[in-house]
């Protein structure tokens, strides 16, 4: 495997930290609306104002007005037997652009908001059908000392952070996850005991913990992007030199990771939130 390197690229402050910045401000309503148009597109149906209004957690009165609103502008479309709402044909004015767009280039953002937040290398990995990761890209934002990796590394699916989130997804017996486990290589290796606990742990929390057992003087956080079936499909690492994160940092990243995390299993395979915060056995294996 694979072993990170470390790059020094200076500081961003002569105190190592990131500038700071006031809180962003969102607008509510504008949040509503998109709530809105998430649920109608992820619903797989036409549906009316009250059941909109409840999976949304909105009152009725302001989902009728952002429905209309949006059936205006020709985002939604109302049927006027049924009383209910669809996907109108105006979205596909903004998904135009982003027709043969990668999956890739669409997360990136995503992952340079992530780097630059908790100075850490943030690695996008693809889970592959013969049960390997594959780091498809890497951002680092900011001019901290960091650890690095190139696009292309590969690692046993169950390995590391990401490997104990993937194997929180799948349905395995003891005895099978100690078979997974006996196969594995590390530079410091976990106790068994130890990698059970963290895969139930990440199969409740939505997150996993690597300290040093991976790569020796790297700590490792991640979370797993996963389909309707609750299959990993994509994982996403927090990397960064032991220690130079402190445990509140490291927990802050982890948890980012995994709201990242479930965003992007929404948006690219339409796994709601009604899916639940941590990460159910699924029934899929590949990617």
């Amino acid at each position: 495997m694979e072993k990170p390197r470390k790059i020094d690229n200076g500081e961003t402050t002569p105190d190592g930290g990131l500038p700071e910045k006031s809180a962003p401000k969102f607008v509510g309503a504008v949040e509503n609306a998109v709530a809105i148009l998430r649920f109608l597109s992820h619903h797989h149906g036409p549906a009316g104002v009250a059941r909109i209004a409840r999976d949304c957690g909105l009152n009725v009165s302001t989902t009728f007005n952002i429905l209309r609103t949006l059936a205006k502008e020709g985002l939604v479309s109302f049927d006027q037997d049924s009383k209910e709402y669809r996907p109108g044909l105006g979205l596909l004015e903004f998904s135009v652009p982003l027709l043969g767009t990668s999956q890739i280039d669409l997360i990136r953002p995503r992952l340079e908001r992530l780097s630059q937040t908790h100075r850490a290398l943030i690695g996008l990995w693809k889970v592959t059908p013969s049960d390997r990761i594959v780091l498809v890209d890497r951002v680092v934002e900011g001019r901290v000392v960091r650890v690095d990796m190139s696009l292309g590394a590969r690692l046993p699916a169950f390995v590391g952070a990401i490997g104990r989130c993937v194997a929180a997804t799948r349905d395995l017996s003891d005895a099978d996850l100690r078979r997974a486990f006996d196969d594995l290589r590390w530079q410091k290796a976990p106790a068994f005991a130890d990698y059970a606990a963290d895969v139930a742990r990440a199969r409740a929390e939505g997150y996993a913990l690597d300290r040093g057992n991976l790569f020796q003087g790297v700590d490792i956080a991640a979370s797993s992007v996963r389909d309707t079936g609750g299959a990993a499909r994509l994982g996403l690492s927090g990397i960064a030199i032991a220690g130079q994160l402190d445990e509140a940092e490291l927990q802050a990243l982890a948890h980012d990771l995994h709201e990242v995390a479930g965003a992007l299993s929404a948006l690219l395979y339409g796994r709601g939130a009604g899916a639940g915060t941590g990460m159910e056995a699924g029934t899929g294996t590949g990617a």
